[in-house]
């Protein structure tokens, strides 16, 4: 079944999601990409990646190339976008990852992060009820490996609080569009 991959204008097969970050890194096949091109694949604006780096929640681009890693981070912040504040995005990043301009800290990487969340969503799209969640969040973390204890129980709490903001987000759309019917 097509959908749109979360975070993304991007369309894909949900059944594919375990193989997003093969999808991901075929985009970087010839080197980092440009600020349109991460626009054109988030749908953000230019000057709305230019302030996230200009708050250091994005780290600045290299020779203006944008790698994979500050992509997902941008996706993630992007799932978030529209129902929580830029101090709350930054919370819920440093909750995982510490200070969000060093990397060492990390939990997990961006990019793992957006592909555990991506499974995540393709495992729980229409499952309205949040109890349900706790077996796709079993099965889609079952072989992240703790760098130190309690990391997993960390990630598990970041990727509910993505999937609830995520299935918000997607309401609110379809409220606005059913509103547009009237």
């Amino acid at each position: 079944m097509e959908w749109i991959i979360p975070g993304t204008t991007l369309t894909g097969q949900r059944e594919e999601a375990d193989r997003i970050g093969e999808q991901f890194q075929a985009l970087f096949l010839a080197g980092g990409l440009s600020l349109s091109q991460v626009s054109a694949i988030t749908g953000l604006e230019p000057y709305t990646v230019q302030n996230w780096v200009k708050r250091r929640l994005l780290p600045p681009p290299e020779s203006k190339k944008y790698t994979l890693e500050q992509l997902c981070r941008l996706v993630n912040l992007n799932l978030l976008r529209g129902t929580v504040n830029l101090d709350q995005m930054a919370q819920l990043m440093g909750y995982l990852n510490g200070n969000l301009a060093d990397e060492s800290d990390d939990l997990v990487d961006d990019t793992a992060l957006y592909f555990f969340f991506v499974r995540l969503a393709a495992r729980a799209e229409g499952t309205d009820c949040p109890e349900n969640w706790q077996a796709a969040l079993t099965e889609v973390t079952k072989d992240y490996v703790e760098p130190l204890p309690g990391a997993r129980q960390k990630l598990v709490k970041v990727l509910e609080v993505m999937l609830t903001v995520w299935c918000a987000n997607c309401l609110k759309t379809r409220a606005e569009a059913m509103i547009a019917e009237l």
